[in-house]
């Protein structure tokens, strides 16, 4: 029977059938007794009737190199990439048959664009596998279909956010172009293109099988050595901890059997929190139900592309000669019992929920108001606090992979991700920067944290189709972590943000304080929105591509920085002790700068990985032993050091020192003080007048070089001052123990009061340290960038005979050459830029900027961005130098000069103090 489109057939229906779900006008959870079995509307389902009693569909191994858990899409392409790459003693254990959690009802479409180069490249990877390489290799269709893919744009804003997708396409051969309301109409007759302000079509995106797809992975891996078993489900993991007191997967164990292997691989989709706690791994991922309807047939609408109308928050997929209608909605219903037996299953859908997906689509595609409903697809997807994936070794467990919660797009990034966690299986690292998937990303405070969970994949899931603005930040799982001075930087009218967990300061606001409020879940769920919401209200005022409104605010902070002085507050910094008798030799292997100074000392290396990438930046002090353990240094004999690292990626700093020590069996250890102390930096011209006033030292240039440290009294208080800078000026950083940080921080005000002294944040440090050449770690430094790339090649100890990390491939650079070279760029046009514009050079396309800022100081925009040769050889500086560039900025192109150094004190004077 097929059902209207109209409101009141609907009504009816949902009246006639008990849709509804009146009894939890919240829809924070399901009854149990809503799940029935609904139609997908694919020919191809894997559901096999029962046929009494169930076991293994083959033999169990008695051990294996891995076992990957979870015969989704995520599953079939880990077994099928690790297969590929030579790891084939490996099985797949899915509970019961392949695809038959959430994969089997996914919308199965791939879009190629996406704002970010690394999911570009893992998309495009996806689309070969299932467009090609499976088809080559098994000589089976996977069911690809390809009929583009179209982006909705109802406002300039909108169209900005497409035209910034299209310049970052063009570095990858991706065909794009930007369209007219006209031009929308020719290409799909049956659209409404009156609200239109334009459209981005891509004409080689498309729409996958999953049935199609899993099954041909699953065979194209069985045919190299891979075993794939279904109806096994995994009752128990092994975990061992070793003689050096490191927990390590040993075997994983199941109804029928056990298994023995050092590596499991969660790809359990919604379940994988299950299989997390059976390791004593957090697995930070909800469950939510997720809809979409499939359309009767529509006349007209064979070969039309994908749509998504992004603002009306909805997606149009074609399906044959109809189509499926989802979206992404404020108030979805969250699973809470995840069910260990639900298998092909599907829940009633709420229509009270679903009707504004219905609604969005009418108004652009109006034939559907007439057109009836064959099926409804609500079926559950599991969601995380970034929309992120969760992927990489869990650091409470060594050999314990994850591969899961996809947001609903398993699908479309399964074959990229699955490529790189089989690299990072094998080789212990992924081939590409997956920092962004990495569970690391997470401080381990929260992946546990039940409340922080549920508000940001809430939010993260109501916001999934906004514009992705450069300066947003979440209203959801806010003040987790808030160091000594909030509340005294509050009051001054600071601004927020939040990394890591933690508040940082981002700009301060002379129009009054702007506190971040508990989440209000954008008023579901019965929930009433915060009124005149002072924050929430900031953040709108920034939505744009253009220079945002509180940029002469934020010119004001820099200026006075290079003119006066400026006191950023930097408490949520990592703050690591590394002592104990292999302390040296730790150091040695870790870091590559020599950083075996007499103590005093401080230098600004790297960490990398076997690769020469660079896993961090940071500042590494010697330490003076100490008899006795307080804030500002442990207890310890020998060689100890401290260590200091931007905040946002302390815990994935944490877990990569500790896998390092743990792999290399130094005897030493690692401590966490970065909640014990806070960081206050001091910086600008007038710096050491101020803190002359504040410090009982001498800090004049012979007493107090640069890269140096010292225990001081501050107003009283003890401190370690350390003279660094991040903004190129002359300045100290004070750690202070967090119970003298109101003091100190009082008393340097107070004192910087006569020369000029502001507050000043996050925002000015991105300006200023770019205007100097700074690198920042996962924007113009990755792990997939070598120092010797990244221009900074004094960072590494090579001309010593000392062995580190990654210390084989810098030689092997400087032999060969590099491959890949770091840019500056200027434009003399007053343009903001943020990341993702194409570089251009003698007309060709050569790369993308990573990193862009306007710098004050220089009164220009300014741009970082890696730089490849189109013939594929080495890139010299030469190379750099002889050319002629622009940017391309959401389709247009600015004239741009290029720059080997740093277009703002270039002999690096000022944070030596010569002015």
């Amino acid at each position: 029977m097929a059902y209207q489109w109209s409101v009141w057939r609907l009504a009816a229906f949902c009246k006639n059938f008990s849709i509804l779900d009146r009894t939890n006008v919240r829809h924070f959870s399901s009854a149990a007794g809503h799940i029935s079995e609904k139609a997908v509307p694919y020919t191809t389902v894997l559901k096999k009737e029962s046929s009494g009693a169930k076991g293994p569909t083959k033999p169990l191994p008695l051990s294996t190199d891995a076992v990957v858990i979870g015969g989704g899409s995520v599953g079939c392409q880990t077994i099928y990439h690790l297969a590929k790459m030579g790891m084939t003693n490996v099985v797949l254990l899915e509970r019961d048959r392949l695809t038959s959690g959430t994969t089997w009802h996914t919308a199965g479409l791939l879009w190629q664009l996406r704002p970010s180069d690394i999911e570009v490249e893992l998309l495009g990877h996806t689309r070969n596998v299932v467009a090609h390489e499976l088809e080559k290799e098994t000589g089976l269709n996977t069911g690809w279909i390809q009929n583009g893919g179209l982006f909705i744009a109802s406002n300039k804003q909108r169209l900005d956010e497409y035209k910034r997708l299209m310049s970052l396409g063009k570095v990858y051969g991706i065909e794009s172009y930007v369209l007219s309301p006209a031009e929308t109409k020719d290409l799909y007759p049956l659209m409404n293109v009156d609200d239109l302000y334009g459209t981005l079509y891509v004409p080689k995106d498309g729409t996958m099988d999953p049935a199609g797809t899993c099954t041909t992975l699953a065979r194209a891996a069985a045919a190299r050595g891979a075993v794939v078993i279904e109806d096994c489900p995994v009752t128990g993991i092994q975990v061992k901890t070793d003689d050096f007191g490191v927990k390590r997967v040993s075997a994983v164990e199941t109804e029928h059997g056990t298994i023995q292997t050092s590596c499991v691989v969660n790809c359990a989709g919604v379940w994988a929190t299950k299989i997390g706690q059976l390791a004593g791994v957090n697995v930070p991922l909800i469950a939510m139900h997720h809809a979409y309807v499939v359309t009767e047939r529509i006349e007209g609408i064979q070969n039309m592309p994908n749509v998504r109308d992004h603002d009306a928050s909805v997606y149009l997929r074609l399906q044959g000669d109809a189509l499926s209608v989802g979206g992404y909605e404020s108030n979805p219903v969250f699973w809470e019992e995840v069910s260990n037996t639900f298998a092909f299953g599907l829940f009633d859908l709420n229509w009270d929920i679903f009707m504004q997906h219905i609604d969005g689509a009418v108004n652009r595609v109006p034939v559907l108001e007439k057109t009836g409903i064959k099926s409804t697809v609500c079926g559950p997807e599991s969601f995380t606090a970034d929309h992120k994936p969760l992927m990489g070794e869990a650091p409470e467990v060594r050999g314990f992979f994850l591969g899961c919660g996809f947001n609903s797009a398993g699908m479309m990034l399964g074959g990229g991700c699955g490529k790189e966690l089989a690299h990072w299986i094998i080789h212990g690292r992924p081939e590409k920067d997956m920092y962004g998937y990495d569970i690391r990303r997470f401080h381990h405070s929260l992946t546990n944290h039940n409340r922080w969970i549920q508000e940001r994949s809430h939010e993260a899931y109501a916001k999934n189709y906004s514009v992705v603005f450069p300066f947003d930040e979440p209203l959801a799982g806010r003040n987790m972590r808030k160091c000594a001075l909030h509340e005294e930087l509050l009051h001054q009218g600071c601004v927020f943000q939040e990394r890591g967990g933690w508040e940082r300061p981002g700009w301060f606001n002379p129009e009054g304080t702007s506190a971040v409020l508990d989440y209000d879940y954008y008023g579901a769920y019965d929930i009433p929105s915060h009124e005149n919401y002072a924050y929430k209200e900031v953040l709108k005022k920034e939505y744009t591509f253009e220079f945002p409104p509180h940029h002469d605010i934020i010119k004001k902070e820099c200026i006075t920085c290079r003119n006066a002085v400026a006191l950023f507050n930097m408490s949520y910094f990592g703050k690591f002790y590394l002592v104990g008798p292999d302390a040296r030799k730790a150091a040695d292997w870790l870091f590559s700068a020599d950083v075996n100074k007499p103590p005093g000392s401080t230098v600004y290396t790297c960490m990398l990985n076997k690769k020469g990438g660079a896993e961090s930046d940071l500042t590494v002090s010697r330490l003076e032993p100490s008899s006795q353990s307080y804030p500002l240094s442990p207890a310890f004999s020998g060689t100890g050091f401290y260590l200091a690292i931007g905040g946002a990626v302390a815990q994935h700093n944490w877990s990569h020192i500790t896998t390092v020590l743990q792999d290399m069996k130094f005897n030493c250890s690692l401590i966490d003080c970065s909640e014990e102390l806070g960081m206050l930096s001091v910086q600008g011209p007038a710096s050491r007048a101020v803190l002359e006033e504040v410090l009982e030292t001498d800090l004049s240039n012979e007493a107090f070089p640069f890269s140096t440290h010292k225990l001081v009294k501050a107003a009283g208080h003890m401190v370690r001052a350390i003279r660094l800078s991040f903004v190129g000026e002359m300045g100290w950083e004070l750690h202070v123990p967090k119970d003298s940080c109101v003091p100190v921080y009082r008393a340097v005000m107070k004192a910087g009061a006569k020369h000029g002294i502001t507050n000043a944040a996050y925002r000015a440090i991105d300006s200023l340290s770019i205007e100097k050449g700074y690198r920042h770690w996962h924007a113009d430094l990755r792990s997939d960038d070598t120092p010797l790339e990244a221009g900074l090649g004094f960072t590494c100890k090579l001309k010593t005979d000392i062995p580190f990390l990654g210390r084989e491939i810098l030689e092997k650079q400087k032999e060969n050459g590099l491959h890949k070279r770091i840019a500056c760029f200027t434009i003399e046009e007053k343009v903001p830029m943020f990341g993702l514009e194409a570089i251009w050079r003698n007309g060709t396309v050569v790369g993308h900027v990573r990193r862009a800022d306007f710098g004050f100081a220089v009164d220009k925009t300014i741009a970082y961005g890696y730089i490849r040769s189109p013939d594929g050889g080495p890139v010299t500086l030469d190379f750099i130098k002889t050319g002629e560039y622009s940017l391309e900025r959401m389709g247009v192109h600015y004239p741009a000069t290029v720059h080997t150094k740093s277009p703002f004190d270039p002999e690096n004077k000022r944070v030596k103090g010569i002015y």
